[in-house]
């Protein structure tokens, strides 16, 4: 134990990042080996092929918790191999609807292919009952988060 009484290893945001660190790197070896894509471009196109809608790249960023630097670097990735088109929105000139390109389409299909291979294999490492812990805690997480968020929401 620290002398101080605080134990990093018991901290639950560092233990939290320590774990999702090491998860997602190595599945970023994985999509890295067979696509050469960045973590972002892989998130921008997880984003993007999880919905039936064009999203923006605001949109994107709020939905993989990415800066919109890094959205606007991926979208230029992606669109440079022609997996994403964008369309200027008519009401509003700075903003576009990106969407998946048919080519795009069917990467994405195979990166969750990819996604849930590593997710079997991850259960296998971490066992049946583990992975049902692990959900139920991250659940708990995840609500959480949402009443702060409403709470901030309802407060500003």
């Amino acid at each position: 134990m620290a002398t101080d009484g605080f134990e990093l290893n018991a901290f639950l945001p560092y233990r939290l990042n320590r774990a999702a660190e090491f998860v997602a790197l190595r599945f970023a070896a994985q999509y890295k080996v067979r696509y050469q894509l960045t973590r972002p471009e892989w998130r921008t196109l997880a984003a993007l092929g999880s919905t039936s809608r064009p999203m923006t790249a605001t949109e994107v960023g709020a939905h993989s918790a990415m800066h919109k630097t890094k959205v606007s670097r991926a979208v230029a990735a992606l669109e440079h191999r022609r997996w994403l088109t964008r369309n200027e929105d008519e009401g509003d000139r700075r903003s576009e609807h990106l969407e998946l390109t048919k080519a795009g389409a069917r990467a994405y299909a195979d990166l969750t292919a990819l996604a849930a291979s590593y997710q079997a294999e991850l259960g296998t490492l971490i066992g049946p009952t583990g992975m049902q812990a692990l959900a139920v805690g991250l659940q708990a997480v995840e609500r959480a988060i949402g009443k702060l968020e409403r709470r901030a929401a309802r407060d500003t």
